[in-house]
Order: C-alpha cells, then sequence, then structure tokens
C-alpha cells in the first residue's frame, strides 16, 4: 500500500487540496521539465531535427503502456475538443440517426455532438440519470444500454462522469454498440492515469484525454487513442510533419501525399512543443511507474472511513459498485446549502470543485488521512 507522497509535489502546507479533477498540482519532476524546456529556447542552435521526434515518440510509448494499446494508434493533440472534432470529421452521420450522450457531460464531448447532428438532421439522445438517488448508478447505465438502437451511430461517453465520478459500463455498452454496428469513443480525462484502463479488453474507436489533470502534465496537450475505424480518415489540419518522411527536413519542399502511418495524421501542429512534450513524458513515466490499479487502491483506502462516516449522518455517495475511488460526489442532507457549505471551505482553504448539487471530491496519491479527516470535520460542524 503506498503511503501519501507530498514530497513529490510543492503543495501548500495550509491547503488541503482535494480536487485534481479540476487539476493536478505539478510533480517536482515535471515542473523542473518544464524549465528545462523552456530554457532550450535560449540557444535554438541546439535543438536539432531529431529532437521533433524523439521525446513525441516517448511520450507515446509511455501512453501506450498507460492503456494497454499499440503505439501507433497514439496520437498528441492539444485538447478533448480537438480529438472529439477529429471523431465527428470522420463519422458518417445521416437523417434518423442518432448519437448518445449521457446528461450533464463535459461539454466538449456534447457540443461537436449537436453541431454535427443539427448538420445531418440526425439527433443527439440525452440519457438522464433517475430522479431517485437509490441505485442511481445502476439505473442510470440500464438507460443507456436501452437508449443504443439500430439508428445509433456513435456513443459519446467519460468512464467516470466528471461532475459526480459515476461508473459507466464501457464493456456492456462496447458490446451493445458493436450489436448495432456503432462507434465507441470515450473522454477518458476524468480517469485514464488513475483508474487501469485497457484498450485490449475496452476496444474503443477512439479515446481522447486531457493531459492537466489525472495524467498529471501541463495544460495545451492532450493524448489520444485510435482504432481501426479511423486508419484512413481525414484529419483536421494537414500539417508537415504528419506527412511521410518529415523527419528528413532536406526533402520538405518535396511534398508528398502520404500520412505517418496509424494514428500520427491526427496530431496537432507543433506537436514537438519543447516545453509541453518532455512534462508530459515525465508526468507519464511516473504515472507508469506508481501504476493507475496502485492509485485507485489507495484512493479507496484513503476514503472508506471517512465516506462511511458520512453516508451514516446523511450524506449521499454513489454505491461503490458504480463510482471510482478517485473521483466521486457527495450530496448534501437537507439541513445544509451548497452555499454554506463553500464559504465554509473557502475559509478553511478546502479545494473540492462544486457540480450541479454535488460537491467533487477528487483526491490522490499527495493526500493524507488528516486532509480526509479536516474535510469530514467540516461538513459534520455545520
Amino acid at each position: 500500500m503506498f503511503t501519501a507522497q507530498k514530497n513529490l509535489f510543492n503543495l501548500n502546507p495550509k491547503v488541503t487540496y482535494l480536487n485534481c479533477a479540476y487539476m493536478s498540482p505539478l510533480l517536482k519532476s515535471v515542473e523542473q521539465a518544464g524549465i528545462l524546456g523552456l530554457q532550450r529556447k535560449r540557444e535554438p542552435y541546439e535543438v536539432f531535427p531529431g529532437d521533433f521526434f524523439r521525446q513525441p515518440n516517448e511520450v507515446r510509448q509511455e501512453f501506450a503502456q498507460l492503456i494497454n494499446a499499440p503505439e501507433s494508434r497514439v496520437a498528441i493533440i492539444s485538447s478533448v475538443s480537438y480529438g472529439m472534432a477529429i471523431v465527428a470529421k470522420n463519422l458518417l452521420l445521416g437523417k434518423g440517426q442518432n448519437i448518445i450522450v449521457a446528461a450533464e457531460q463535459f461539454p466538449s464531448n456534447v457540443y461537436p455532438w449537436l453541431s454535427l447532428a443539427q448538420e445531418t438532421d440526425a439527433e443527439v439522445r440525452i440519457i438522464s440519470p433517475p430522479d431517485s438517488l437509490e441505485h442511481r448508478g445502476k439505473i442510470w447505465n440500464e438507460k443507456l444500454l436501452t437508449a443504443i438502437d439500430k439508428n445509433t451511430r456513435l456513443v459519446a461517453l467519460g468512464n467516470v462522469h466528471w461532475a459526480d465520478g459515476t461508473w459507466f459500463d464501457l464493456p456492456q455498452i462496447r458490446i451493445r454498440t458493436r450489436e448495432v454496428g456503432a462507434l465507441l469513443a470515450i473522454d477518458g480525462t476524468q480517469s485514464v492515469g488513475a483508474l487501469p484502463f485497457d484498450v485490449q479488453k475496452i476496444q474503443p474507436d477512439a479515446l481522447i484525454c486531457a493531459g492537466y489533470k489525472w495524467l498529471m502534465g501541463p495544460y495545451g496537450i492532450g493524448l489520444a487513442y485510435f482504432g481501426e475505424f479511423f486508419d484512413n480518415g481525414k484529419p483536421l489540419e494537414e500539417n508537415w510533419i504528419n506527412r511521410l518522411g518529415s523527419e528528413n527536413f532536406k526533402e520538405l519542399v518535396n511534398y508528398v501525399a502520404e500520412y505517418e502511418p496509424g494514428a500520427l495524421r491526427y496530431e496537432v501542429g507543433e506537436r514537438s512543443n519543447f516545453i509541453n512534450i518532455p512534462m508530459m513524458l515525465t508526468a507519464l513515466q511516473q504515472i507508469n511507474a506508481w501504476k493507475p490499479q496502485n492509485i485507485q487502491s489507495y484512493c479507496r483506502y484513503l476514503t472508506q472511513e471517512s465516506l462511511q462516516i458520512l453516508q451514516n449522518r446523511g450524506f449521499w455517495v454513489e454505491d461503490e459498485a458504480y463510482r471510482g475511488a478517485h473521483l466521486f460526489g457527495i450530496r448534501l442532507p437537507s439541513h445544509l446549502s451548497i452555499e454554506k457549505v463553500q464559504a465554509k471551505f473557502q475559509a478553511q482553504q478546502i479545494y473540492v470543485s462544486f457540480r450541479g448539487n454535488a460537491i467533487r471530491i477528487a483526491p490522490h496519491i499527495y493526500n493524507d488521512s488528516q486532509d480526509m479527516a479536516k474535510l469530514v470535520e467540516s461538513l459534520l460542524s455545520m
């Protein structure tokens, strides 16, 4: 079992930060990698053609290891919206067909489908959770499976819901999408890195992740997996580095029609960013050393007793079978208001997120039992 590793971060000891789902703090090693990357620009004559490729290749290798996927299917992107736009550009959607999403999921995984449906006279089906909190996650998953029909072309979900951590049964959803010939696109931003994700088991058509949350990287970089459906697809942009033979700078004036093999055709322009890439690489190396299953186990160990105490006092938390240990929503008993909790937490420097009517708690390896005790004491004293 892990012990808290606050020493690897530069967190203020007066702050209780339970909000990795908002933005992860930088590891000291990731911060140093960024500083060194920034300093490289002082001497551009020390940046050689091979440097545009070496560390991006290593980033793909580390992410491929993390999700158990072939490196050739990993692309470096800028954001979730960029990755989902690639899916939208290559999705064959027509009148009368539909796309399935969960209610209140993150906008970057909704706006592309609303826009595409409007253009094609298709439908976006937004599947809401049940009104009752009893067995909420189980029933929500059942509603999603029921909504998928012969006219469904795409199911676009998170692995867990970004607002309250509700877990979606991707293996069962994958089975159902295959039955009707639909694609499965996963926003892994709030899960990959802290919750084990195996491409070989789930077999999504696309997995899109922002880098600045559970992947512990900087803002402005993301990573994506694209399955066989996208092998001959159209990228969002036509940049030089995604074309076959781009390693040979001398020959760049001899334009070629062929893209680099696999998912590299989808990579964002200037993907070799000499600040973000080394930071992302260092972060992924650390996550692969920790291993997501260990992070998940630590978060479960850290929060289990505290959540039981809160539930005994009238607070609601999703059934453990239908939520992650790293990200979950707490709903308040009737005598408490979100506004009162916000004010109390602000005064005590407890940092969480408030999403809808849930308090979103997102611990990580830098949290310890004192952090959870402070959270519980604050809630129970109101």
